[in-house]
C-alpha cells in the first residue's frame, strides 16, 4: 500500500503522507524549508487554533459560512487549540517571513479534520471556509500576541511572583544578620544580609511589573486587516466579534489594533515586549551572579552564605560543589540578551506594508519566556529556598 495520498492545490498535484492531516501547501513548505528542523512553537499553532475557532465563530454568525460547517469547523479548531493536533504542524521556523506556510497549515489540518469528523456533500474549504475573512498577515501578527500574552499571564509571571515571594522570605530571615557592604568590590560600611536580600526582592517585584507592561504592549490584535490592513474581503463586524471570543478564552485583555497598518507592517509591539524580559533577564543575572560570589570558596573567598549542593562539581575533586544553579540562570540570560539582539532587528527590518521576519520573532519571543519562566522556578526551589546564612563569617 502506498505511503502517500495525492493533494492539490493552486499550484498541482503533490504526493502528502497518507496519515497527515495537513494537505499540498503545507507539504510544499515542508520540502522547501529544511532548514532547522524545528517547528514553530507550540503556542503559535494552539494560538492559531484560537483564532480560527474564533473566526468559525464570527463567520457563523454573519452568515458567511454555514451553520453544520461553523459547527464543524469550531470543534476541529478546538482540537488545535488544546494541542491534540502538534503532530500535523511540521512547518519549519526558518519559513516564509509572514507565517504563511503555517496559517496554511493551520487551514489545511483543521478542514482535514473536519472532514474526519462528518461526511459532507460540500466539503470544507481551507481558504473560503476556515480562512473566510483573514489572510495570513494578519492572523500570524495575531498569534504572535496571542501565544506570548498567555504564556506571560500563565507561565512567567507567576514565576516571577514565587522567586520574589522566596527572596522577601529570606530578606526577612537574615534580617539580624550583619554583614560588611562592599562597593567596587572592596569592603564598604556594614549592611544586613536581609537588606541585600531586601534588594534582590525588589529587583523581581520590578521584574513582575516589567512582565504586565509586557503584557500590556502587545494587547492590540490584528485580526482583520488582512492582506495589507485595508481589511480587503473582511466583513467590518469580524474583528470585533472574534477578538471578543478571543479576549474570553484566554482572559487576556485582547482588542482589534487602533490601526492595522500599524499593526502588520510594524512589530514594534513585540520588540517593547522583549525590551522588557530583556531587562528582566538582567536582573536575574545580576542576583545569581551575586549569590555564587556570596558563597564562593567556602573557605578561602567570601563564604558568607552557603548555596544548597544540588550535584557533584568535579570529577577529581572529591567534595567540591559548585554554584550550578546560578550557572544556568546567567546562561539564560545571555541567550535572553542576544534573542533581544534578534527581536530588534527583525522588527527594525519591516518593509512597507508588512513585516516578514515574523516566524523567528515568534520563537525569540517565546523562547524567552520559556527559558525565564523555567529558570526562575527551578532557581528559587533548587537554590534561594536553601540558603543558610554563615552568621560567624559574615
Amino acid at each position: 500500500m502506498s505511503d502517500t495520498r495525492i493533494e492539490r492545490d493552486s499550484m498541482g498535484e503533490m504526493p502528502v503522507p497518507i496519515r497527515a492531516l495537513y494537505g499540498a501547501s503545507t507539504q510544499r513548505a515542508v520540502l522547501n524549508f529544511p532548514v532547522s528542523y524545528e517547528p514553530v512553537e507550540p503556542g503559535i499553532v494552539h494560538a492559531f487554533g484560537l483564532i480560527k475557532w474564533a473566526a468559525a465563530r464570527a463567520n457563523g454568525e454573519l452568515g458567511h459560512v454555514s451553520t453544520e460547517k461553523t459547527s464543524l469547523i469550531e470543534q476541529a479548531s478546538q482540537e488545535v487549540y488544546e494541542g491534540k493536533l502538534d503532530e500535523h504542524f511540521p512547518v519549519d521556523v526558518y519559513q516564509t517571513g509572514s507565517g504563511t506556510s503555517t496559517n496554511m497549515n493551520a487551514n489545511e489540518v483543521i478542514a482535514n479534520r473536519c472532514a474526519q469528523l462528518a461526511d459532507l456533500e460540500d466539503k470544507i474549504h481551507p481558504n473560503d471556509h476556515v480562512n473566510q475573512g483573514q489572510s495570513s498577515n494578519d492572523t500570524f501578527p495575531t498569534a504572535m500576541h496571542i501565544a506570548t500574552g498567555v504564556a506571560l499571564k500563565n507561565d512567567l509571571i507567576p514565576s516571577l511572583e514565587g522567586l520574589r515571594d522566596s527572596l522577601s522570605t529570606k530578606a526577612e530571615e537574615f534580617h539580624k544578620v550583619l554583614k560588611i557592604g562592599r562597593t567596587h568590590l572592596m569592603d564598604a560600611t556594614p549592611v544586613r544580609l536581609g537588606q541585600e536580600f531586601g534588594g534582590y526582592a525588589m529587583q523581581l517585584t520590578r521584574a513582575v511589573d516589567r512582565a504586565h507592561k509586557a503584557l500590556k504592549a502587545i494587547h492590540e490584535l490584528a485580526l482583520g486587516g488582512t492582506a495589507v490592513g485595508t481589511g480587503l474581503n473582511c466583513h467590518p463586524d469580524f474583528p470585533p466579534k472574534a477578538i471578543a471570543f478571543i479576549a474570553e478564552k484566554t482572559g487576556i485583555e485582547f482588542r482589534e489594533a487602533v490601526n492595522h497598518f500599524e499593526a502588520q507592517a510594524a512589530k514594534d509591539a513585540l520588540v517593547e515586549c522583549h525590551g522588557q524580559l530583556n531587562t528582566i533577564a538582567t536582573s536575574l543575572f545580576k542576583i545569581a551572579n551575586d549569590l555564587r560570589l556570596l558563597g564562593s570558596g567556602p573557605r578561602c573567598a567570601i563564604g558568607e552564605i552557603s548555596l544548597p549542593a544540588t550535584q557533584p562539581g568535579s570529577s577529581i575533586m572529591p567534595g567540591k560543589v559548585n554554584p550550578v544553579m546560578s550557572e544556568a540562570v546567567t546562561m539564560v540570560a545571555a541567550r535572553v540578551f542576544g534573542n533581544n539582539s534578534t527581536v530588534t532587528w527583525c522588527g527594525a527590518n519591516g518593509h512597507f506594508e508588512l513585516n516578514v521576519f515574523m516566524p523567528v520573532m515568534a520563537k525569540c519571543v517565546l523562547e524567552s519566556i520559556r527559558l525565564l519562566s523555567n529558570v526562575c522556578g527551578i532557581f528559587r526551589e533548587r537554590c534561594v529556598d536553601g540558603i543558610i546564612a554563615n552568621v560567624e563569617r559574615c
